[in-house]
């Protein structure tokens, strides 16, 4: 096996055994003695390992453990239920909620016109009390009256089914590669363009309404989300 391959395993089986997330690595020149390799060689598979979202490196200080990713299916299911599904406490922070007129974007998406009220809500959204998500939803206003005077730190699927009587049917979801804005970045604890997910979500009830459009930041070195594909039968 090559000595760049055994230095991976190496990395890998001394995190998952030995380490916790933030703990110092041995430094490149240590890795490189050990390993009888080159720098280079080690620094090829740290940036490596960096990629993958494994270790994360600061100038000056060292190569550390990163968070693990929290990796997400592809369905209808809240964030609080995702966290809850995978052993992490679900939290919110409420940033702000308004009324305000849905404008031509948020009007389209919902299928509303651009003049009427919307209900906007913009929380970061917290697995185990660590930073996940900045998210902004809408919500058509005529159906949650009402809504800012209740609690909006929990799940707002339980609060629109049990307050609202919406029963979800289906989404439409799109996820691209995004970095962080200096103002999202703050909010999620890391450095200003990290890498990130945008996620782009539009909700619809069993009677057809569009009842919530939604953008959702997500930490890169954090989250991930899970396909399953299958083979066409024509194919």
């Amino acid at each position: 096996m090559p000595k760049s391959a055994l230095l991976r395993e190496h990395i890998q089986a001394l995190i998952e055994a030995n380490l916790t997330p933030h703990d110092r690595l041995p430094t490149e020149r240590a890795l490189a003695e050990q390993f009888s390799v080159n720098r280079l060689t080690v620094r090829q598979v740290l940036q490596r390992l960096e990629r993958e979202g494994l270790i994360y490196r600061t100038q000056g200080s060292g190569t550390f453990v990163a968070e693990p990713h929290v990796a997400k299916s592809l369905e209808l299911t809240s964030f609080t239920a995702d966290m809850i599904g995978r052993g992490l406490k679900p939290g919110s922070r409420l940033i702000g909620a308004t009324i305000e007129s849905a404008g031509d974007k948020v009007g389209y998406a919902l299928e509303i016109s651009p003049r009427a009220s919307v209900v906007r809500i913009d929380r970061v959204r917290t697995g185990d009390g660590s930073p996940m998500c900045v998210e902004r939803s809408y919500h058509p206003e005529e159906l949650v009256p009402g809504i800012l005077r209740k609690p909006l730190t929990g799940s707002l699927y339980e609060l629109l089914s049990g307050d609202y009587g919406i029963v979800f049917d289906r989404a439409s979801q799109t996820i691209s590669a995004s970095v962080l804005t200096e103002a999202e970045a703050e909010m999620l604890d890391c450095a200003p363009f990290s890498a990130a997910l945008q996620v782009t979500r539009k909700v619809q009830d069993v009677r057809g309404r569009k009842v919530e459009y939604a953008t959702s930041t997500y930490r890169g070195d954090r989250y991930s989300f899970d396909f399953n594909i299958y083979r066409s039968i024509k194919a």
